[in-house]
């Protein structure tokens, strides 16, 4: 095997193994534990940086082996699952470095982080699968190593809610499964394609569509598009570093990520188009964007109000998908990243108050940002982004995705992304108002000192998200911004 074709299992071996040796650490063995998570989130974010610039001159990195009759398994470094994949990569890391400080007392620390990098390996794997029966296998594995971190706490509520995230996840994988299965009795193995894959198959089209619709509800599961939305604020039971996890790298990720190699690469922007499936899924993005920002004003539980944005952000990618034209797909493709950092740097906040302060509701906030200055800094960029406030990353996002759909004579886009950035006004200014101007209680409902306004590994991965959403945004012009990388995929998918 060649060192190109190596390097995509290396990357995925880079969590991989130190997951597995990690379960067999005593629950003692602090610094050897940590070693192996930071050692092996480091080596992921060196190989990918090594593929990224690869890629950006054109060269192909490529892993394939025989797996079934007739079907290979593949994996491939391309532009898109660099996005994706260098965004797991780089928050991996963060979240490491978060999640060592935030589960420093806690019991079953070796079966977290064991499970944790596990999860990082199934993100991975559905960054670089190169077709689809190769995604369905990462796709089932990461449902199979995040449940574990779902229910790690083990209380009633968190059984309660693992309960309900495997029964929805499981029956989105049954769904693609399904749609997988049929898609290759009518056009045989279909690998991941730029411009999509089925244009000698166009003559069966009803099949297409009904195809298109099972693979488009089995993915929508994890992506939380509405209704199939309702196991994301049951999975708030979670611990911070798993939300933080689940909301911008793993679960909802490899769900919309997943919606795009639909389109793009199998199906391909121009047949999905010529076969009208396009319109119905931008449909269904609006109304999740509308939805999920309503139900996120009406909840004082912050992970739950975060978590409800999260249901409505996420399909902004999939509505700059459905949106058939090139800037909106940039703008979809660059929210990709985009929320994942702003909605990262949420997570962690809320997690640094709970921890520190033991606050969990939004009614609980005031005066938070006198005492937690730098956290609440650092919420505040993300909360601002998430609102598209200019210059940050969320901005970028919206102005490609409005602009876009004026070009694609789409004008009814406006309207959504409007009506949205007034209800994230709405969920996320009377947060800020009570944190910077509402006065502070006589005390917190459980307040921990440390030597700054919480424990340093709390406090540094939420302050350099924030900065890269506002990096994301000060430098979208620039030659290595995510911007710039969604515009290389995009000039590749709309090639003429």
């Amino acid at each position: 095997m060649t060192l190109d074709a190596a390097l995509p299992v290396l990357i995925l071996l880079t969590s991989a193994v130190p997951g597995l040796a990690i379960f067999f650490l005593g629950e003692e063995r602090h610094l050897a534990r940590a070693t192996l998570n930071l050692a092996g989130a480091m080596a992921k974010v060196a190989l990918l940086g090594l593929v990224l610039w690869g890629v950006f001159h054109g060269h192909a990195y490529e892993t394939r082996l025989p797996f079934l009759p007739g079907i290979d398994f593949v994996l491939r470094v391309d532009a898109p699952a660099l996005l994706f994949g260098a965004l797991s990569g780089v928050l991996w890391l963060l979240t490491t470095v978060y999640a060592i400080a935030y589960l420093e007392h806690s019991p079953h620390r070796s079966r977290f982080f064991g499970f944790f990098s596990l999860c990082v390996t199934a993100s991975m794997g559905v960054a670089l699968a190169g077709n689809l029966v190769t995604f369905l296998v990462f796709y089932e594995f990461l449902t199979l190593t995040t449940w574990p971190l779902v229910v790690h706490r083990g209380t009633p509520q968190a059984l309660a809610g693992g309960r309900v995230y495997l029964a929805y996840t499981l029956g989105g994988s049954a769904l693609l499964l399904a749609g997988i299965a049929w898609l290759h009795a009518v056009a045989g193995p279909v690998e991941f394609t730029e411009r999509g894959a089925l244009a000698a198959v166009a003559g069966r089209a009803p099949e297409l569509r009904a195809i298109f619709a099972l693979l488009a509800a089995g993915l929508g599961v994890k992506a939380a598009l509405v209704p199939l939305h309702g196991w994301l604020p049951r999975a708030m039971v979670a611990p911070a570093p798993v939300s933080a996890l689940l909301h911008a790298v793993a679960v909802v990720k490899a769900g919309a990520f997943g919606l795009v190699r639909l389109v793009y690469d199998v199906f391909g922007i121009e047949f999905g188009e010529q076969l009208g499936v396009l319109a119905p899924l931008a449909v269904v993005a609006a109304v999740t964007i509308v939805w999920g920002s309503l139900r996120a004003v009406f909840q004082d539980d912050l992970k739950k109000r975060l978590a409800y944005s999260t249901v409505s952000q996420v399909s902004y990618i999939v509505l700059g998908t459905a949106v058939v034209g090139e800037l909106s797909t940039v703008g979809g493709l660059v929210h990709l990243v985009h929320q994942g950092l702003m909605k990262i740097t949420l997570f962690f906040c809320a997690g640094n108050l709970a921890e520190t302060l033991g606050v969990h509701k939004v009614s609980e906030m005031g005066g938070a940002g006198r005492r937690m200055p730098l956290t609440m800094a650092a919420f505040t960029v993300g909360a601002l982004g998430m609102m598209g406030l200019p210059p940050l990353a969320g901005f970028v996002s919206k102005w490609y995705l409005g602009v876009g759909a004026l070009q694609a004579g789409q004008g009814w886009v406006i309207w959504v992304l409007a009506a949205s950035t007034l209800l994230n006004a709405a969920y996320f200014l009377p947060i800020l108002r009570a944190a910077w101007f509402e006065p502070a209680p006589a005390a917190w409902p459980h307040e921990e000192t440390f030597r700054h306004e919480t424990a340093l590994g709390l406090l540094v991965p939420p302050l350099v998200t924030a900065l890269l959403v506002i990096a994301a945004g000060l430098f979208a012009g620039s030659d290595f911004s995510p911007l710039a990388w969604a515009k290389l995929i995009v000039a590749r998918e709309y090639a003429h």
